[in-house]
């Protein structure tokens, strides 16, 4: 089999720095999305949402919205065609959040209770506004708190698996000479891509033709075959030109609608979201309690180690959250339990959002890492070398590679750690407390089965076929570099089809799994079609193809843990006059397989650091318990870091080959986010001798932090004179 890393030193398209091959069309406005793709007759969906959140809908006085100008269709629970909810899809259970319209119940605000159809997008959206429901209104409990009486222990999922347990807890932690024992929360967080989700809906010639902005075409074709009990072969999806989706652009409603409208009206019918209607509508990053408890010996090996995630859930549909499992990768011990705990309340249901699990996991255990390296005394990195396992700490499977170790190296010499003074709180640079910090990285090196097809076409170019889905993150550049070392040419021969279900079934871009499984699909049809080559005197007029499909040998592969590593450092300074937080440097080295491009991948690990900052300083959404619904759900109301707040930031890698692979590649969509916020907590701390466990570390908590340090200084030193004045 060729390889991508075999390949690469043949013509060297993988591993050199390559502008996207749309940068053009996207900068000059050629590049089409969802919502801008023209259709004849088209009719505009507007989505009406909840103002309660729960009850029943008493009725949907739609008369007079039906006789405003434009108006086609007030589709709702009363008239809308019915679907099936209760097919197995891609998540392997049944997803009733797609089961819009079908009933009269209402779970959250937010939620749609009906869809207005216009002739144009401002009747849609007028007639929408006007539409009158009335509820009978329930009381509702939106409320997440840590230690909730009413949390329970979910059902391990295809997706993930709820408890791991080995040893006896208990017993290590009272072995042990050192014990963290802390609690760590995280808000709510929202994804909010740049590009709105959209989508348009027709039939053509007996067939769905769907044009959408998502991370999988494969998947959403699939799931609304499904949902509307029709051959798949009949439906088609397409998303060539996708503005961020962070893993908020699945199946979601207002794809739904539009297939509702579409079929009711046989005109292409467009729906898309507003901002405000993103931030109920899409799922977003639940809260998290996470208690960590840590017991080591004196010399910070770890005897015990236990953490627990609480996150929420909607009463519609579970999901979860899974913030314990980092540590299942990245540190063992004698005793080693993780356990996901789940509150159902009445909001929306959570989703994945980048680096799920990992990104509001890793605050907590590099936090809790960095507070155990404090009580031994230790540095932070010589304690995480300390305590760096041979294999998986849960599976007990060798690992692919793992070079997290190379990466602190490398790490701390860029950043000058080894002149760092340990203490915390003595630096400072006129009002500012200056500190530095540091944390791990890692996410898995998923794979999934993916087609391709490579056709070598009479005028000496090739044709690459794969429904690969570009999400911003330049993977068209990236399996175009690949095709060509793989068929051995120059990168401008290859003409690539991408983000198209008719071209057959392919992993979403989701998950940092892409370009891995879409390279290994690539470069079985490319091998295949060179040894067809070799054996052929000529190419006919119709071409030369091969096809591929990777689930047989993604089957056969060795059981491994495949992860990328990482280590994140960050500056900050610190005023405790106003309590403001600034990031002044942040470093992330990674260890992530073949880099196929460097240009790009350096832009993928420098958002995701900003993101991690931003979570660290910056997101928050606030839900209000009366109405419950999100104070301020709009950008305007939900703060994210902005140019003035993100420092200068480098991203860098380390050799990580990874022997015996067929590809090579690892994914680096989301680690670049894991860590970041530990890193920034880790470094406040040590600017001001003040831990904070409470993202994010707004101005009032570092006012009110520095307050108690205050007053808790100034008991002991008063108890300390009392003592001294007792033993006089």
């Amino acid at each position: 089999m060729t390889t991508t890393t075999d390949i690469a030193a043949v013509t060297g398209a993988v591993g050199s720095a390559r502008i996207r091959l749309e940068g053009r069309d996207k900068v000059t406005g050629a590049a089409r999305y969802a919502g801008e793709v023209p259709f004849a007759d088209l009719a505009h969906g507007w989505l009406v949402l909840s103002t309660v959140a729960r009850g029943r809908i008493r009725s949907v006085e739609d008369s007079p919205a039906l006789a405003m100008p434009g108006v086609l269709a007030v589709l709702h629970h009363g008239n809308a065609p019915r679907v099936d909810t209760g097919y197995i899809g891609m998540l392997g259970r049944p997803n009733p959040v797609l089961g819009i319209f079908q009933h009269d119940r209402v779970p959250f605000v937010g939620w749609p209770v009906a869809l207005v159809v216009a002739e144009t997008s401002e009747q849609a959206r007028e007639a929408a506004e006007a539409l009158v429901v009335r509820y009978d209104e329930e009381p509702h409990d939106v409320a997440f708190s840590p230690g909730r009486s009413d949390a329970y222990t979910p059902q391990d999922t295809p997706m993930v698996q709820a408890g791991t347990e080995k040893g006896d807890i208990e017993a290590q932690l009272g072995a042990s000479a050192v014990v963290v024992d802390e609690e760590y929360t995280t808000p709510e967080e929202h994804h909010n891509a740049m590009e709105p989700h959209a989508a348009t809906a027709r039939w053509d010639g007996g067939r769905l033709d769907v044009v959408d902005s998502n991370q999988g075409s494969t998947w959403v074709a699939g799931e609304l075959a499904s949902l509307f009990s029709l051959d798949p072969a009949s439906v088609r999806v397409r998303a060539e030109h996708v503005g961020g989706g962070f893993g908020s652009k699945g199946l979601s409603p207002h794809q739904v609608a539009a297939v509702m409208a579409t079929t009711v009206l046989h005109r292409p019918v467009r729906v898309v979201l507003t901002r405000r209607q993103m931030f109920s509508l899409v799922g977003y990053r639940s809260p998290t309690a996470q208690r960590i408890r840590l017991g080591a010996d004196a010399d910070g090996r770890l005897r015990a180690f236990d953490h627990r995630s609480q996150s929420l859930t909607s009463t519609v549909h579970e999901f979860i959250e899974s913030s314990a499992v980092m540590g299942r990768v990245m540190y063992d011990a004698d005793a080693h339990h993780t356990l996901h705990r789940l509150v159902r309340l009445d909001v929306p249901t959570p989703t994945w959002m980048r680096a799920p699990g990992e990104a509001p996991g890793s605050f907590a255990l590099e936090s809790a890492l960095d507070e155990l390296a404090e009580k031994c005394g230790m540095d932070p990195i010589e304690l995480r070398a300390r305590n760096e396992p041979e294999t998986g700490p849960v599976s007990g499977l060798p690992f692919s590679s793992r070079n997290v170790l190379a990466c602190f190296e490398e790490g701390a010499r860029r950043f000058g750690w080894a002149d760092r003074d340990p203490r915390p709180g003595v630096r400072r640079e006129g009002r500012w407390l200056l500190g530095t910090g540091t944390a791990a990285a890692t996410y898995p090196s998923g794979v999934g089965p993916s087609t391709a097809a490579v056709t070598a076409e009479p005028d000496g170019t090739f044709t690459v076929r794969v429904n690969a889905t570009d999400i911003g993150t330049g993977a068209r550049t990236a399996i175009a570099s690949i095709a060509a070392d793989a068929l051995e040419v120059d990168r401008d021969r290859v003409q690539l089809h991408i983000a198209d279900s008719d071209l057959g079934p392919a992993m979403i871009a989701g998950g940092s799994t892409g370009t891995r499984s879409w390279a290994w699909a690539v470069t079985l049809a490319v091998a295949e079609l060179r040894e067809r080559l070799a054996l052929a005197d000529s190419i006919p007029p119709e071409g030369i193809t091969t096809r591929s499909n990777t689930a047989e040998a993604i089957g056969a592969l060795a059981q491994r843990e495949r992860h990328s590593f990482g280590a994140h450092f960050a500056e900050v300074a610190v005023d405790v006059t106003t309590g403001e937080v600034r990031a002044r440097r942040l470093l992330g080295i990674y260890a992530a397989g073949t880099i196929v491009n460097p240009l790009t991948a350096r832009s993928q690990f420098i958002g995701g650091m900003t993101w991690g900052l931003s979570m660290a300083l910056h997101e928050e959404a606030v839900r209000d318990q009366a109405s419950g619904g999100l104070v301020g759900a709009d950008l305007a109301g939900y703060h994210f870091a902005a140019h003035a707040d993100v420092p200068l930031i480098e991203a860098d890698w380390v050799d990580d080959p990874v022997p015996d692979d067929p590809v090579g590649i690892k994914g680096i969509g989301e680690i670049g986010i894991v860590g970041v916020a530990a890193a920034i907590a880790n470094a406040v701390w040590h600017a001001t001798g003040v831990r904070h466990r409470d993202l994010p570390i707004r101005p009032d908590r570092v006012l009110r932090a520095a307050d108690e340090a205050r007053r808790r200084a100034e008991e002991e030193a008063r108890s300390r004179s009392e003592e001294e004045v007792r033993s006089a």
